[in-house]
């Protein structure tokens, strides 16, 4: 089945207050995340599927986050193909440290991308 186009923005089309889904491995959310993120890794995504409806049950536009983009176009085609509004965050975690949006550590260290 092709349903078409993967949809995509880039990090400078994410609002401020969009809501972002990190799909990366907890070593790299450690390491640095976007604020206010919800983190659910690739490897426990189906089992963990429910809170991700939870928290975009307001109908909110999801943006799917990993490092580079590939983990994050899987999961945003899983979500678009079960009617949820997402898009892929083209080139990721290391696009959005390169355009220099803001970075949180749950530790207080300095993030930066792993």
């Amino acid at each position: 089945m092709n349903f078409g186009p993967l949809p995509t923005v880039d990090v400078a089309a994410v609002p401020a207050d969009g809501f972002v889904l990190d799909v990366r491995e907890d070593d790299e959310w450690a390491a640095g995340h976007v604020d206010g993120a919800l983190h659910i890794p690739m490897s426990d995504f189906v089992g963990r599927f429910g809170e991700l409806t939870e928290a975009a049950q307001d109908g909110r536009r999801v943006h799917v986050m990993c490092r580079v983009g590939g983990r994050s176009a899987q999961v945003t085609q899983y979500l678009v193909q079960q009617g949820i509004d997402a898009v892929n965050i083209d080139g990721g975690m290391l696009a959005w440290d390169g355009a220099g949006r803001p970075m949180v550590t749950d530790s207080g260290n300095p993030a930066f991308v792993v």
